[in-house]
């Protein structure tokens, strides 16, 4: 008799031995695409808030740059939307829309991998105006943050091309 528990593991064990069959390696494994990246990549330097919590999390993510051999240039864009509007035409909800245009560089300059990442989060306003602030600082730093994640995904995909 199957268990719910027994089908499970089996599927599991199935899972990987089909993904160690097709030559797929994990990226933060022996050999990944991480190990080529971590502390070679330096962003460029932050001018906004958003911009020190976005290389934060790519330090968090890729490692200081101790030897960086590669620069990370990006554009973040964030805008504030309206989510929520009482009768009376208050806006209890904002919604925080951003992007980040990103390439990353190379020895000499040349371009390794360009795009474009883009998320979204929102914030409360129904308290006090430094509890909104608050909320709205939050946002941004979490906003920041899904951006930065995407962008390592991306870079770490890229990185298959990149010299060991």
């Amino acid at each position: 008799m199957w268990s719910p528990e027994a089908l499970s593991r089996r599927a599991v064990l199935l899972g990987l031995l089909a993904v160690a069959g097709c030559g797929l390696s994990p990226v933060y494994g022996p050999g990944g695409g991480a190990g080529r990246l971590f502390g070679r990549i330096r962003p460029r330097d932050p001018d906004t808030p958003i911009d020190f919590a976005f290389n934060r999390r790519i330090a968090e993510r890729l490692g200081p740059d101790e030897a960086a051999d590669y620069v990370l240039d990006y554009r973040i864009s964030a805008g504030v939307v309206s989510q929520a509007i009482t009768t009376d035409g208050v806006t209890t909800r904002y919604s925080l829309n951003g992007t980040a245009d990103f390439a990353l560089r190379g020895p000499g300059g040349a371009l390794v991998t360009q795009g474009r990442v883009s998320s979204f989060t929102s914030y409360s306003t129904t308290g006090t105006t430094i509890a909104t602030l608050a909320a709205e600082g939050d946002a941004r730093e979490r906003l920041a943050v899904m951006l930065a994640d995407q962008v390592v995904t991306r870079l770490l995909a890229a990185s298959a091309s990149l010299p060991g």
